[in-house]
């Protein structure tokens, strides 16, 4: 669930007006309808190296020159009403006409200049280092984020799996447009937030969400399986950045789920409510923050949180879900026992779900000296390798 650190300031360029929908009934069949499309970048071989390196990336398995988009497509909300959203796309340069797909599912983010799709960072290497070697890949920015309208709906696993198909559809239909029939299979993976993600929308897949996708492998990295529990440690501060989660989390689910009337009856400082409305980085939202939970908090709200009850209980029960299932294909989970952000607990618990339903699962612990942050970049080179093997 870490916030991204490393951010480069990048115009949106109108592109907020161009996203707004009007919400038809017309639209409401036009699910990853593809509605613009913009030049990002195009790097060779070698520019790519440097590029990834830059990022700690290993670049040795780069062969071919990529083209990046952003894209703006048609979704819904977590209401079901039309709207719309942004990813990146990027193609490798390489002549082949039924390309395979990978998807990144991008971590915590509270400013929505910060994605792929917008400005150069972690999520937009972690994407090109899938199409350098050789895979059509889909970034999605998710809803209120990049050039979405709209607050993000955080940790919303249900509206996070129809923006990310929805952005694959759209990806296949630009693809078409190129005289491309993309390989249906979507090898998925995506770090923190997205490792969550990246079960929620493996699951969908499964099930059918798009009858012209499939799984084609899944790694997720460092995710949060266990949102009940991070919030249980999160109340004792035993996880890092534990405040920040907690109040970007308040925050989303009181929009979705209606937990409290007013910010003064859940934080002490009620204008950190104001802090997640996508428009402010990250830098800026930690430096208005209070140091541990009880300051955070009021004291009605902390108890609420140490010991749910109705709605929040009920979709706190639905989070942990995700790993509840069979997958066809065999998952292979990246944690490390030096992340005190998603704790390799909860890893490990998702590990324990997927074989209790007999799926072919493995943990892979990168280590102690691994902290949250790092473990993606440990972590891709090897989920690149598997995949190209799958």
């Amino acid at each position: 669930m870490t916030f991204t650190t490393r951010l480069t300031a990048a115009a949106l360029c109108g592109a907020l007006v161009a996203a707004s929908v009007p919400a038809t009934a017309s639209a409401r069949t036009e699910r990853g309808e593809l509605l613009d499309v913009v030049p990002v970048s195009t790097m060779d071989t070698n520019q790519l190296v440097t590029y990834l390196g830059d990022y700690d990336l290993d670049a040795s398995r780069v062969r071919f020159a990529v083209d990046a988009k952003r894209i703006t497509y048609r979704t819904i909300d977590p209401s079901g009403k039309p709207t719309t959203a942004s990813a990146l796309i990027v193609l490798p340069r390489n002549g082949d006409r039924t390309p395979r797909q990978a998807t990144w599912l991008h971590g915590t983010t509270g400013y929505r200049g910060s994605v792929a799709s917008v400005a150069d960072g972690n999520d937009r290497a972690a994407a090109l280092l899938f199409a350098s070697a050789g895979y059509l890949t889909t970034a999605p920015d998710y809803l209120g984020l990049g050039t979405g309208p709209g607050y993000h709906p955080y940790v919303d696993a249900p509206s996070t799996v129809t923006a990310s198909v929805d952005a694959l559809r759209a990806a296949r239909e630009y693809a078409a447009s190129k005289g491309l029939r993309p390989d249906p299979r979507v090898m998925i993976t995506g770090h923190s937030q997205g490792g969550h993600a990246a079960m929620a929308l493996g699951q969908a897949l499964q099930r059918g969400a798009d009858s012209r996708l499939k799984v084609g492998a899944l790694a997720p990295i460092g995710g949060p399986f266990k949102p009940s529990l991070l919030v249980a440690k999160a109340t004792k501060d035993e996880i890092s950045n534990g405040v920040a989660y907690m109040a970007y989390w308040t925050v989303a689910w009181n929009r979705l789920h209606h937990l409290y009337s007013d910010p003064s009856e859940a934080f002490r400082d009620p204008s950190i409510e104001a802090l997640f409305d996508g428009e402010h980085r990250n830098e800026d939202i930690f430096k208005h923050l209070p140091k541990t939970m009880r300051e955070l908090l009021t004291e009605s709200y902390f108890d609420r949180v140490q010991h749910p009850t109705g709605v929040l209980r009920a979709k706190l029960r639905e989070s942990d879900s995700y790993c509840d299932w069979r997958p066809t294909v065999p998952v292979t989970i990246y944690s490390s026992a030096g992340d005190r952000d998603t704790l390799l607990e909860t890893s490990a618990y998702c590990d324990q779900r997927l074989k209790r339903h007999h799926a072919r699962s493995t943990l892979v612990d990168l280590g102690a000296d691994v902290n949250h942050g790092r473990a993606a970049k440990l972590a891709l080179p090897r989920i690149l390798a598997d995949f190209d093997r799958t």
